[in-house]
C-alpha cells in the first residue's frame, strides 16, 4: 500500500501517559514497517486544560522513547537539555496545533450548514440538564432531543436578538445503520436512532473533538487511523460528518484500528494507584526507553511465537496491526521490571554508565565540575562490577557508593559481627602489610594471598574474606570482593584498612 499516513494526536492536559504512549508506538511501528509518514498534532481544544507545558511534556515523552515524527510540531533543547516546543513545524499540512485551525472548522461547519446537514441550537445548559433528566426517568438514553432542528427564522431572530450565542450541532440520521470494517474488532455497526445531534462548534467558535478530527484526518491525508478502543463509539459519529462534508470516497479507504484498554494487575482500568502513569515518571524512575517500548509493545500486541524482546528494528519489521487482539491488556509492573533489568544486563557498559551518571550525580557521589575521563573509566569499572545486578538506573548509585566515595558508613551488624570477633583487627593489619608488599595488584593477586593467609594461620577463608570486606566496603555483601578491590587499586584499599584498624583496634 502507497502513502501510508498516520497520527498520533495527544491532547495536551497532562503528561504523556502509558495509554498514549502505546498508541503513539503503534501507530510509529506501522508507519515505519511500511515505508509512511507518522504525523504528531496537538488537540488542544480543551481551552481550560490544555497547557504549554503539558505540549512540552508530551514533545519529551516521545523524544525519549525515540518515537520520531515525519510531520508536525518541531521543537528545540534549551541549555538544560529540556525539550521546549517552538512555532516551527515539520510538514505541509499544518498547523498541527488544532488552536491554529479555527478558521477552517469555521468553514466546514458553515458548509454543512448551508448543505442542511447542521443547524445553529440555541439552547441553554439548564435546559440540557432538563433533556437528560427527563429521558433518564422514562428510562431512555439521555440524549439531545432535536428540538432546535426545526426552528424558525423568526425564533432565530428571536434568540439572537436576546444575546443567545448558538452552538452547531450534527443532524444525524434518524433511522439506518452506520457501518465500518476495524482492522482489530473486525465488522462493527451502529444504529443512528442511537446517536444524538451532537455539537460540532461550541459557542465559543472552538471546533469539538468530533469535528475537529474529521476536518484534519481529511485535510492531512490520514490513511488509517489507529487508536484506543475508548474511540469507538466516536467513530460513526465521524463517519457521518464525512458522509455530509461529501468526503465519502475518503471515508470509504480510512482504515479503522482500535486498541484495547489496558487495565491494571487487578482488572481496573490504569491509573495512578497501580504506580506510575507517565512516561516521565518512569524515565525519573531509571528504566530504559528501549525496555519501555518493548513492553508497551507487548500491550495489546503478540508475535505468532509469543516473542518477549526485540530490537527495534526487529519490533518494526514483525509488527502487524491484524495481530493486535481485541482482549484488554493487563499492565504488569513486575514484568516491566524483569524487561528493564534484562536490557541492562546486555547494554554496552560505556553506554550504561553514561545513561546512569544523572542519578549518581543526582545521590551526591561525584560532581559535575571537571569531572575527567579517569574518573568516568573508574565509575565504568564500578558499574561494570554491579551490573547484573542493576534493574533500574536509580539502583546504581546505592550499589557503586562505596566503591566512589571513601567516607562510606560501616553497617552496625556487619561491625559487631565481623570487626568485633577478637583477633580481626590483627588479622587485618597482617593482611595490610601482605598487600603493600605485593608486586602486583589484580583480583587473582589478592585472592590468592587471602587464600595464602587462610592456610598459614589454619583458618577457614571466609575468617579472612569477611573482615577484609566489610573492612574496605563496610558491609557484608556486594560485588567479588577480589575484583572490586582491584577497582579500588591498592593505594584506596590500603587507606581503607589502615583508617579501619585505628577505627576498631581495642585500646
Amino acid at each position: 500500500m502507497d502513502n501510508i499516513r498516520v497520527r498520533f494526536a495527544p491532547s495536551p492536559t497532562g503528561f504523556l501517559h502509558i495509554g498514549g504512549a502505546r498508541t503513539a508506538l503503534f501507530n510509529w511501528l506501522f508507519a515505519r514497517k511500511m515505508k509512511g509518514t507518522f504525523i504528531l498534532r496537538i488537540e488542544d481544544t480543551d481551552e481550560v486544560r490544555s497547557t504549554e507545558e503539558s505540549v512540552n511534556a508530551i514533545l519529551r515523552g516521545m523524544e525519549w522513547l525515540g518515537l520520531d515524527w515525519d510531520e508536525g510540531p518541531d521543537f528545540f533543547k534549551d541549555p538544560t537539555n529540556k525539550v521546549q516546543s517552538t512555532a516551527r513545524a515539520k510538514g505541509d499540512v499544518g498547523p498541527y496545533f488544532q488552536m491554529s485551525r479555527l478558521d477552517l472548522y469555521k468553514k466546514y461547519a458553515d458548509q454543512l450548514m448551508e448543505s442542511g446537514n447542521a443547524y445553529h441550537c440555541y439552547c441553554a445548559p439548564e435546559e440540557l440538564e432538563a433533556m437528560r433528566t427527563r429521558a433518564m426517568l422514562a428510562k431512555r438514553p439521555p440524549k439531545y432531543d432535536g428540538r432546535c432542528r426545526t426552528l424558525s427564522q423568526e425564533k432565530k431572530d428571536e434568540f439572537e436578538k436576546s444575546g443567545k450565542k448558538p452552538v452547531v450541532r450534527f443532524k444525524t440520521p434518524s433511522q439506518g445503520i452506520t457501518e465500518f470494517e476495524d482492522i482489530v474488532r473486525g465488522h462493527v455497526t451502529f444504529e443512528n436512532a442511537l446517536l444524538d445531534d451532537f455539537v460540532l462548534l461550541k459557542a465559543s467558535g472552538i471546533p469539538t473533538y468530533q469535528f475537529a478530527v474529521v476536518i484534519d484526518d481529511y485535510l492531512m491525508k490520514v490513511t488509517h487511523v489507529v487508536r484506543g478502543d475508548d474511540h469507538l463509539s466516536n467513530t460513526p459519529r465521524q463517519i457521518l460528518i464525512f458522509h455530509g462534508l461529501g468526503w465519502s470516497d475518503f471515508v470509504k479507504n480510512l482504515k479503522f484500528a482500535h486498541l484495547s484498554m489496558i487495565l491494571g494487575p487487578d482488572g481496573s482500568r490504569l491509573s495512578k494507584r497501580h504506580g506510575a502513569t507517565s512516561v516521565e515518571e518512569y524515565k525519573n524512575q531509571g528504566y530504559l526507553p528501549e525496555a519501555v517500548i518493548n513492553y508497551l509493545s507487548l500491550l495489546g500486541w503478540s508475535t505468532e511465537d509469543s516473542q518477549q524482546l526485540f530490537e527495534k528494528e526487529d519490533l518494526i519489521q514483525k509488527f502487524a496491526l491484524e495481530r493486535c487482539g481485541k482482549s484488554a491488556a493487563i499492565f504488569d509492573p513486575q514484568k516491566l521490571l524483569w524487561m528493564n533489568g534484562e536490557y541492562i544486563r546486555k547494554s554496552n557498559v560505556d553506554d550504561l554508565t553514561k545513561k546512569a551518571l544523572p542519578f549518581i550525580k543526582e545521590a551526591g557521589l561525584i560532581k559535575d565540575e571537571n569531572f575527567s575521563k579517569e574518573e568516568f573509566e573508574f565509575v565504568k569499572a564500578c558499574v561494570r562490577l554491579e551490573q547484573e545486578k542493576i534493574k533500574l538506573l536509580s539502583d546504581v548509585p546505592k550499589l557503586i557508593d562505596f566503591l566512589v566515595m571513601d567516607d562510606f558508613e560501616y553497617d552496625v551488624k556487619a561491625v559487631e559481627k565481623v570487626l568485633k570477633v577478637p583477633g580481626a583487627i590483627g588479622l587485618l593489619l597482617g593482611i595490610k602489610d601482605k598487600i603493600a608488599a605485593l608486586p602486583e595488584f589484580t583480583a587473582a593477586s589478592i585472592e590468592k594471598l587471602c587464600r595464602d593467609l587462610a592456610t598459614e594461620k589454619n583458618i577457614k577463608t571466609g575468617a579472612v574474606f569477611h573482615p577484609l570486606r566489610v573492612a574496605t566496603s563496610g558491609r557484608t555483601q556486594g560485588p567479588s570482593l577480589f575484583h572490586y578491590m582491584e577497582v579500588l587499586g591498592k593505594e584506596k584499599v590500603l587507606r581503607r584498612l589502615e583508617k579501619t584498624c585505628a577505627t576498631f583496634a581495642v585500646h
